[in-house]
Formats: C-alpha cells, structure tokens, sequence
C-alpha cells in the first residue's frame, strides 16, 4: 500500500517540476530576447525625418523673416531722413508761394534765381514719390486719424459729420507710415435744436 501512495506523489513532484522549468525557460527566452532591428531602424528613421522636417521648417522661416526685414528697411530705412526733409521742403514751397504770379517785372537774375527754385522743386517732389514719400492733402475727404490731426471743428450742414473741411497744413507720409499728420478742420453737425417760438392762447 506504501508503494502505491509514493507513486502518484512523485507523479505530481514530476508535473510541477516540468511547468516551473518551462516557465523559467520561457521568462528566459522573453527576457534575452533583443528587439526587433526592423522596428528599431523605422523608429530611428521616423526621429530623423520628424528633426529633418524641423530644421526645414525653421529654415524656411528663418528666409522668410530675413526678407521681410530686408524689405521693411528697404522701404522705411530712411524714415529720419524723410521726415527730417520734409520740413525743408515746406521752407522750399513757402518761398515759391510768396513769388509773384507775375514775373515780368522782377529783374532778370531775379527771374532766374526763381525758375531755377522751381525746377529744384519739381525735381525734388519727383525724386521723394520715387523714394515712397507722398504728400497727404485731404481737403474734401473723410476725416482719418491715422493720417490727419483735427486743429478745429466747423459746425456745417453743407456736408455730413467728419469732413476734411480745410487744410491748415499737409501732412507727409512714407509708404503707408505717417511722417507728419495733416492739420485740418473737421466738420460736424451744425446746431439746428433752435427754440420753436411758443404760441400765447
């Protein structure tokens, strides 16, 4: 009878020797085992390409900030210069304001001393158009704050709210940045709230 219980015991020994030793095996195998090279090679070449495209990018944006600000100081890189200008030119104009329609009677040095002024100035208003520099006379058109300063207000009903009505002085501009806002007169609504006479009964 002793030797029929040993046998089954050592049956079951036998069993659960041979699943823990398969077990280790496996444990092993999964534990020694490299990764795959294809998976490893395609997520390096996927962390090549993601930097790739990075640096591209950012090259690419790098040429484009550069030419916009070769552009802006191409078109407002004289800015001082224009508005520092501007005020000569004005002195220049004033001088031809202030010369006779006329000039029959002047002197003949005289004659020419001013057609040699008005040369220069239309040279000089061909060559500051050519540099981007315009002149802002607005007479007649609507009020805009960017470009104009309102010095006074006419009260009107000849035209609506927010007209340039006169134009004290004209104002600059190089491109679409101001140089000298223009002095103008605005107009706006004219008091019409009269009292109504009252009837006596």
């Amino acid at each position: 009878g002793d030797d029929a219980q040993d046998v089954p015991n050592s049956e079951v020994l036998s069993v659960s020797d041979t699943e823990n030793s398969a077990q280790e095996n496996t444990n092993g195998d999964f534990a020694g085992q490299s990764p795959d090279p294809l998976i490893t090679i395609t997520n390096e070449r996927d962390a090549l390409k993601d930097q790739l495209l990075r640096a591209l990018a950012e090259t690419e944006n790098m040429r484009r900030r550069s030419e916009r600000e070769a552009d802006t100081a191409r078109k407002y890189g004289h800015t001082q210069f224009a508005r520092d200008l501007v005020g000569a030119i004005d002195n220049l104009a004033r001088a031809l304001a202030s010369a006779p329609e006329d000039k029959s009677s002047l002197d003949e040095s005289v004659q020419s001393l001013l057609t040699g002024i008005e040369l220069s100035w239309t040279e000089i208003q061909s060559v500051i158009q050519k540099h981007g520099v315009r002149q802002i006379n607005p007479l007649g058109e609507k009020f805009d704050y960017n470009f104009h300063q309102a010095m006074f207000e006419v009260p009107t009903t000849d035209q609506p709210p927010g007209m340039v009505l006169e134009v004290v002085q004209h104002g600059y501009a190089l491109h679409d940045r101001l140089l000298r806002p223009a002095m103008v007169g605005v107009s706006k609504a004219a008091d019409t709230t009269e009292s109504a006479p009252v009837e006596k009964e």
